[in-house]
């Protein structure tokens, strides 16, 4: 089934593409509502492409998806959750950071069997980015 999209694809490129520049450039951080918009388009895009209920990514305070085949759980804390930062979130999936890196270096709460995003992370890789331009 697939995902009912609430940012508009080219918004949502458009605002990681925004953040990306922006921290390639050391200019302090993107504007809360480009950020807002970049991590729920990415949250929405990892929701299509690892489609399921088995897993509960959390952005606070922008977003949260389920994603990942597997057990659906219906009701209280899911058993696998990865929460992290914004900041933390869009560099995994531009890929200027790796899962495992983030986990180790504790920027990231992963709980649960299915909570490794490695292989579905980075979604977008700088060079889809240089060539939209």
């Amino acid at each position: 089934m697939a995902i009912r999209r609430r940012i508009d694809p080219d918004q949502g490129r458009s605002a990681l593409e925004m953040w990306a520049a922006q921290s390639k450039l050391d200019a302090g951080p993107a504007d809360r509502s480009t950020v807002a918009t970049a991590v729920r388009f990415t949250l929405e895009e990892l929701a299509a492409r690892a489609e399921g209920n088995s897993v509960e990514v959390r952005v606070p305070p922008f977003g949260v998806t389920q994603c990942i085949a597997g057990p659906r759980h219906t009701r209280g804390t899911p058993p696998n959750v990865v929460e992290t930062s914004a900041e933390v979130w869009l560099g995994l999936v531009t890929g200027s950071t790796d899962f495992a890196t983030a986990l180790e270096a504790g920027s990231i709460e992963a709980s649960g069997t299915r909570a490794d995003l490695s292989e579905h992370l980075p979604l977008f890789s700088p060079a889809e980015s240089e060539e939209r331009r």
